[in-house]
């Protein structure tokens, strides 16, 4: 009777084990979801967008199964190295203050940063124009913080938990200007709510590299590095870009 207790309690730790390996092998990818066209959730509820379906290509190319969880933008960092997350997919610009807290890959795409106004207002992107003006910005991004480097003590700073809430304060006239990445203000200047406004000089920074972050150390930074050479190799990312956009991210 023993004998066969230890046989039913290995069988158990057997089964445990397997079940563990199985649920090791699928990896949470981590994303905003309200920043279209890049991660944002669709009517139905699922998280859909470029940077989505950059994710799900790399984890085929990995052989991996992968679920979407989405954050918000402030704690999304705290979470990956929390373990909510395996890595993060979700537009974020490489910067020394991020290398402190997280590894990046090779950049995936190259973004800038420009100032949206209404159309034919007199706006324009010089100090002394700019003096006075409210501007608004995302919250905890490149952009936020290039106009606090760059215009504090110059321009009204308003800063926003979401993109999205930016664009609503800017509609409903309680800003003069914001200041985006330019592939997230083209996606919002195409809109009903954007087809009132438009770019307003030439991008103030033109070298934003976006990357996937994982935990420090972590291998899978190698392993993701690899399956994004992959899918620019064989045409994947292109697919994808022409998807969301008439021109190369890349």
């Amino acid at each position: 009777m023993q004998k066969y207790k230890n046989i039913l309690l290995a069988a158990a730790a057997t089964l445990a084990f397997g079940t563990s390996a199985v649920a090791a092998d699928k990896l949470k990818i981590g994303t905003e979801g309200a920043y279209p066209p890049f991660n944002l959730i669709d009517a139905s509820g699922q998280v859909v967008g470029f940077d989505v379906d950059i994710a799900q290509a790399l984890c085929a190319k990995m052989k991996t199964e992968c679920e979407v969880v989405t954050s918000d933008w402030d704690g999304i960092i705290p979470a990956l190295n929390a373990k909510k997350f395996d890595f993060l997919v979700a537009s974020m610009s490489i910067t020394e203050e991020r290398q402190q807290a997280v590894d990046f890959t090779e950049p995936y795409y190259t973004n800038k940063l420009q100032f949206i106004a209404p159309k034919g207002s007199d706006f324009k992107t010089d100090k002394t124009s700019l003096k006075g003006k409210v501007i608004g910005a995302q919250r905890a991004t490149i952009a936020g913080t290039w106009l606090e480097d760059n215009l504090d003590g110059v321009v009204d700073i308003k800063l926003y938990d979401t993109q999205e809430n930016a664009y609503l304060d800017l509609s409903s006239s309680r800003l003069d200007g914001v200041l985006a990445d330019t592939f997230v203000n083209w996606e919002w200047l195409k809109s009903d709510a954007g087809k009132d406004f438009e770019f307003k000089g030439d991008p103030v920074f033109d070298n934003d590299k976006i990357g996937i972050a994982v935990r420090k150390g972590d291998p899978l930074r190698e392993k993701l590095n690899a399956a994004l050479k992959e899918i620019v190799a064989d045409g994947t990312y292109k697919q994808i870009n022409d998807k969301y956009f008439p021109f190369s991210i890349y």
